[in-house]
């Protein structure tokens, strides 16, 4: 499979990101992407959004310039995580409903702390959404 072609649409929006943020916004987008191949990107709900054939499955929350959350959902409809589906050996998650979570950073140290564990629980994730 070719290499992924960035979204034009992710690269405006970060553009207008202060930095330190933006530095933050982009490494946080480069490991969701390098999880698997097949995920895309856009802008949903005035931020970068994640999906994978066309059914989203994360999205930045970035209201808080010190901290930026990626909130994990089963995208439109009345969808239930199946207990035990996600293990979460690091208490990363904050539950918000069985069908959605969030993971805070609070900077690129927590991203590049917590890529690949991000990764581990995304694949997971993504098998349900």
């Amino acid at each position: 499979m070719g290499a992924r072609t960035p979204s034009t649409d992710v690269d405006t929006f970060l553009a207008t990101l202060a930095p330190p943020q933006e530095a933050a916004v982009r490494r946080l987008r480069a490991v969701i992407l390098a999880t698997d191949p097949r995920i895309g990107e856009g802008i949903k709900w005035n931020a970068p959004s994640f999906h994978v054939e066309g059914r989203h499955f994360a999205t930045m929350q970035l209201r808080r310039a010190d901290r930026m959350l990626l909130v994990l959902h089963l995208g439109a409809g009345k969808r239930t995580m199946p207990a035990g589906a996600i293990v979460d050996p690091g208490g990363q998650l904050s539950w918000l409903g069985a069908d959605r979570a969030t993971w805070s950073f609070s900077g690129m140290q927590e991203v590049e702390a917590h890529g690949a564990a991000l990764q581990a629980l995304l694949r997971q994730w993504m098998a349900h959404a």
